[in-house]
């Protein structure tokens, strides 16, 4: 491969769902950055790479952006192939686009290659789909973390009708709930919380919104996890296979 920068989703966790366009990319790859989300199998694909992890996880000491946004350019101008492999997919929450824009500024050849998000990769494991013929026409991804901590529009969010995937809420769950509510959320509406995703130690809680933190405080949920809110939680087969829930949040 000549020399550029590959922005790669490597998916949630498991690497069976890494996609053939990203196994060809690291196959070719003479350097490759790691965020520390990324399963480590997958360097299965390039044994012969130099390996560097920039670490970006919540509450934990992460690589700076500016520092992995120079290293990926430091690479490639020596003429080396680049993989910047991200959890899941790099334009969903990962800072795709903004690399991709900051290279390609500077005269490096970029290429964007999807990965499956946790959110979908979280709800399927758990039989829930996200959209549903009568029941959810849409479905709507947010973060409840911001970079400059502006709030989100969640009155707007609570009333769009759509199935609701918050990533990055565990350490905001009170506001998350509170938020909805207030929103016109309905008290009753069922919430799956997914730990881990697509991994084998993959956990999820189910609740209504209303009670949705104290239910995590007793779960010990812990990030990475992804929220699914909304009504499929209970019209898919995950809800029905769940003895009373399905019952209990139906009426």
């Amino acid at each position: 491969m000549n020399a550029k920068v590959w922005l790669v989703g490597a998916g949630p966790g498991d690497p069976e769902l890494l996609t053939l366009k990203a196994v060809r990319a690291l196959r070719g790859a003479d350097v490759v950055m790691i965020d520390s989300l990324v399963n480590p199998a997958v360097l299965e694909h390039c044994p012969g790479a130099k390996v560097i992890g920039v670490g970006k996880r919540g509450g934990c000491r992460s690589t700076p952006q500016a520092f992995i946004q120079r290293l990926m350019l430091r690479y490639a101008r020596q003429g080396k192939c680049v993989v910047r492999l991200k959890g899941g997919d790099p334009c969903i929450f990962g800072r795709g686009s903004e690399e991709a824009q900051w290279l390609g500024e500077r005269g490096i050849e970029v290429e964007l290659v999807n990965g499956i998000t946790a959110g979908l990769a979280g709800a399927t494991q758990c039989d829930i789909p996200l959209t549903l013929r009568g029941v959810a026409r849409g479905v709507t991804l947010v973060t409840a973390h911001t970079q400059d901590d502006s709030p989100l529009n969640w009155r707007a969010l609570a009333q769009a009708g759509t199935t609701l995937v918050v990533y990055m809420g565990v350490a905001k769950l009170k506001e998350v709930r509170d938020e909805l509510l207030a929103g016109g959320l309905a008290a009753e509406t069922p919430v799956a919380m997914i730990e881990n995703a697509s991994l084998p130690q993959q956990r999820q809680c189910f609740s209504e919104l209303a009670g949705m933190h104290e239910a995590a405080l007793a779960f010990e949920l812990k990030a990475p996890a992804v929220l699914v809110i909304g009504q499929v939680v209970v019209e898919g087969r995950g809800g029905r296979c769940l003895p009373g829930f399905a019952e209990k949040l139906t009426g």
